[in-house]
């Protein structure tokens, strides 16, 4: 055990200004198939880059220190990829576990399809947040574009600022809360009563989260009418 001890709390540091991001990746996903190797990794100058920490299926702690490009931590599974700066489009697209942390802002579909696993933007993010959720969970800071959560089937979407048009567009069962104001809901999204049980669905979330400044009392919560995706005899001949 003692011979492990400083593979295992040392944190191997990546230079993308001299390294190919292939190489990056390669190293990564190698811990998943033989699981030995550092579990903590710091990944310097990024500069934007697209698809750094992708496709990831181990129990890792990956930090990027600056901006990135489309796709960071997409397909990610069981790590944690925290992303000092700001993220480009598909930020954790098709998330299955594990958690995606942005202390900027992140751009287009952040979330898309995501199946499970937790991502926080301390920021803003773009339109279509959380497009096609199917599971996964995310926390917004700041506020979100238009159409996010459109066709959420299910997960949780908390928006601790405003929301844009379209809110929950053809939205399944998916939850959402919005503490700010929504500029307009989709096609069969409708706001629906803030019970006990929803604070406290809520409260643990934020807590899980990191954000322990905002009430959950203060959130209204949106949800199917259940209008669009529902079949009705009396309307078979119209099918």
């Amino acid at each position: 055990m003692t011979a492990n001890a400083p593979e295992a709390t040392a944190v191997e540091v990546v230079d993308l200004a001299v390294t190919p991001l292939r190489e990056l990746n390669g190293r990564l996903h190698e811990l998943a198939r033989d699981g030995a190797g550092p579990r903590h990794w710091r990944v310097v100058n990024p500069n934007g880059a697209h698809a750094v920490a992708c496709g990831l299926d181990a129990e890792l702690e990956v930090e990027i220190e600056g901006h990135v490009g489309y796709y960071c931590a997409g397909m990610n599974k069981l790590a944690t990829v925290r992303v000092h700066g700001n993220a480009g489009p598909g930020l954790a697209e098709n998330i299955m576990s594990g958690r995606v942390l942005v202390d900027g802002s992140a751009s287009q579909y952040a979330g898309a399809t995501g199946r499970g696993g937790l991502i926080v933007v301390q920021g803003d993010a773009s339109s279509r947040c959380g497009i096609s959720m199917k599971g996964v969970d995310i926390v917004v800071r700041g506020s979100v574009g238009h159409m996010s959560a459109f066709m959420a089937q299910r997960g949780r979407l908390v928006v601790c600022g405003d929301a844009g048009e379209a809110l929950g567009d053809s939205l399944y069962e998916a939850h959402l809360y919005v503490a700010g104001e929504v500029a307009g809901l989709g096609a069969d999204c409708v706001e629906k009563p803030m019970r006990d049980e929803h604070v406290e669905e809520l409260r643990g979330l934020l807590a899980d989260a990191g954000v322990d400044d905002v009430d959950p009392a203060s959130f209204r919560r949106y949800g199917s009418a259940r209008q669009l995706y529902t079949f009705k005899v009396d309307n078979a001949a119209a099918y």
